[in-house]
């Protein structure tokens, strides 16, 4: 059996997305994540307003927030 070391070790998540962050500020909707992340926001916004525990900002913010880490860590 070979070990395998996990592919997204050597980055630091939060620097990372950080980046990504400024960059999608910087480029705007030209930005290849703006899209991705701006959906996945309006997806969660529609489930925390369906659900009845979770509100819509807090949707907003976990889909935003899924979206990203998946732009950042496929």
């Amino acid at each position: 059996m070979v070990d395998k070391d996990p592919q997204h070790q050597d980055h630091d998540l939060v620097s990372d997305a950080g980046d990504e962050i400024k960059s999608m500020a910087k480029e705007g909707l030209a930005h290849p994540s703006t899209k991705p992340v701006l959906t996945g926001a309006a997806i969660g916004a529609v489930a925390g307003g369906i659900l009845p525990v979770v509100t819509w900002p807090l949707g907003l913010i976990a889909g935003a927030g899924y979206m990203l880490y998946k732009r950042v860590r496929p």
